[in-house]
């Protein structure tokens, strides 16, 4: 436990109340119905969104849950999620602007767009529920967990205290200021987390035990953990922190804010853009710095953690109130943060409770508009006026939150959380990404694959079950669990898509009119309704390959940004002059190919 100063205290509670502030200040307009609620009247500029976007994943989690994985596999195993990269430049580039098109006020309301009948209006209650309920639990449950912990080690707190201090000022600013709240606050929480991680990484970097950049590298607990790319060496590895990820992992899973074709959190804000291309701004500059710049203070924080606290056991002497349950690897990052002196303690405790704030708020207020408008609306009170719709939202933000922190108790760390929502959304992706290209596919075909994919997903999570066909005595190697779980799913999804009857050509035509995704995948559909002589308005300027073109070279961009910071840092300039260049050239050819999309975000 540390002892803070008047002016931590003071830091810190200001913090909080510039934060209710702003809810209660929005709160009126926020109230004024649920569009207003929930999207803020569509009308945010794409530097807002795109700094809501990073505030809400900069979560009190994430630097655990790096420190976690660097102290155990080196940096490298960050490829577990950077290869979600692809994805998030796939939103971009192609996805944006058809999510703001399709006008909707959730991505869960898209199902009775694209698809029609009852199961449609199934799969939208369902997953309103499942997304916004169950799974949105989980992901608030790993934030509040990675909170409970830093109470612990650097206040001494017990969960409930840091469950009450820091939920309860959250849950209020967002049940009163609803989606313009979380924006504004998210634009203070930003700049808040930014200066508090990159002035923590600074000082504990030069510690008197740690010594400064250069010793921290060439410290022999840190040396072998510092390679950007897995030890080619080590087959495993490769195939582990590599392939998967890059070849596999990245169009076949849903993940919480980096889902194949865009969807959740993310999706909210792009249908709260102007205009599309607000959108593809806001996503541009999310994944630049979501990927190539903020992770590095996370790093050399953990990097760090492995001179001073070289082991479990040795967190453990240093905290020894810590109960067992709570012990791992991602409690280094805490531990380290006890050595911040005044002052800069109390930012990066405010930093801290920032990023628990924003990623909570976030999640609050997009769980509550699944449950409003797509399963409460739909299933419960069609006729609810709109201010009874707010009312229930501000109802249902302050049930999610009560549910995630007692199921928070419950977890030990945020590894765990990741490995399971990776798992339970296997083979889901390629759904995400054809179906807005391909005419084929129906209600049915995503119905099939969230069955499945959560089915064999629970097999396989038991350790009897797991063994028996992976690892060394099973039929596949531990790695191949992932790629078996994507193909029986994709198999079984893409079988019920051709023995099951496609949508109704109504429900197509006003699909295809209002979005325009255009392609060939669209053309059965186009050909027969020349021949019923029906009007409908046809993509000719399909820009889908150019946008995958700028997806390939945005990746080279931040990949290489990535790298760039990463080589300056350990002192490896020639190296990082090169990746500099390919930089600028990846940036030149993006720009060149951005324009071939006919898109002006600024």
């Amino acid at each position: 436990m540390i002892n803070l100063s008047t002016l931590d205290y003071v830091l810190i509670i200001s913090f909080f109340l510039i934060t209710l502030f702003i809810g209660i200040y929005v709160s009126k307009k926020s109230g004024k119905n649920s569009t207003e609620f929930f999207l803020s009247g569509r009308n945010m500029p794409w530097w807002l969104l795109g700094v809501s976007m990073v505030a809400t994943t900069f979560s009190t989690d994430t630097p655990n849950f790096v420190t976690d994985i660097v102290r155990k596999d080196g940096v490298s195993s960050n490829w577990m999620w950077w290869a979600f990269l692809i994805t998030g430049l796939l939103t971009v580039f192609v996805y944006a602007k058809l999510w703001r098109k399709s006008n909707v006020k959730t991505d869960i309301e898209f199902y009775e767009l694209r698809y029609g009948g009852k199961p449609a209006k199934f799969l939208r209650g369902f997953r309103a529920l499942y997304l916004g309920f169950l799974f949105n639990i989980f992901a608030m449950a790993g934030v509040t967990l990675a909170a409970i912990k830093i109470g612990s080690i650097m206040l001494g707190l017990q969960p409930w205290e840091t469950i009450i201090y820091a939920g309860t000022v959250t849950v209020i600013f967002s049940a009163l200021g609803g989606f313009k709240g979380v924006v504004y606050t998210d634009f203070i929480l930003f700049f808040t987390a930014m200066v508090g991680a990159i002035g923590a990484a600074y000082y504990l970097v030069n510690l008197p035990e740690i010594g400064g950049i250069e010793a921290l590298i060439t410290h022999e607990n840190v040396v072998d953990k510092l390679s950007i790319l897995p030890d080619f060496n080590n087959t495993e590895a490769i195939i582990t922190l590599l392939v998967i990820p890059l070849a596999v992992q990245w169009w076949s899973s849903w993940y919480p804010g980096s889902e194949p074709g865009g969807g959740g959190y993310i999706a909210q804000r792009m249908l709260a853009a102007k205009d599309e291309n607000h959108a593809i701004g806001a996503t541009f500059f999310f994944n630049i710095m979501h990927y190539a710049l903020r992770p590095w203070p996370w790093i050399l924080v953990a990097l760090a953690s492995l001179i001073v606290f070289p082991d479990i056991a040795s967190i453990q002497e240093a905290f020894p109130n810590i109960s067992e349950s709570k012990l791992g690897d991602d409690l280094a990052y805490s531990a380290m943060l006890t050595k911040l002196p005044s002052g800069l303690l109390g930012l990066v405790l405010a930093s801290l409770i920032a990023a628990y704030m924003s990623t909570i708020s976030t999640h609050l207020n997009w769980g509550s508009s699944y449950i409003v408008n797509d399963f409460y609306k739909q299933h419960v009170k069609k006729n609810a006026s709109e201010k009874h719709l707010v009312a229930v939202g501000r109802i249902s933000t302050i049930l999610l939150m009560v549910f995630s922190a007692l199921f928070a108790l419950y977890l030990q760390n945020a590894k765990q959380l990741f490995d399971i929502i990776i798992m339970f959304g296997a083979g889901t992706g390629l759904i995400f990404i054809l179906r807005w290209f391909w005419w084929r596919i129906n209600a049915w075909s995503e119905i099939s694959a969230m069955t499945v994919s959560g089915v064999i997903s629970l097999i396989f999570s038991s350790e009897s079950i797991s063994n028996l066909f992976f690892g060394h005595e099973g039929f596949f190697p531990i790695w191949a669990k992932l790629p078996v779980i994507v193909f029986i799913t994709t198999a079984i999804w893409i079988l019920f898509t051709f023995i099951t009857k496609p949508e109704k050509q109504e429900v197509l035509i006003k699909f295809y009119n209002k979005t325009q995704p255009g392609g060939p995948g669209w053309i059965p559909v186009l050909e027969k309704v020349k021949d019923n002589k029906i009007i409908l308005e046809e993509n000719k300027n399909w820009n889908v390959p150019s946008g995958i073109l700028a997806m390939l070279l945005g990746c080279i961009l931040i990949y290489s940004c990535l790298f760039t910071t990463g080589y300056w840092i350990y002192g490896e300039y020639k190296l990082a002059i090169i990746t500099s260049l390919l930089v600028i050239i990846s940036a030149f050819l993006l720009i060149r190919t951005w324009k071939k999309i006919k898109t002006d975000v600024l």
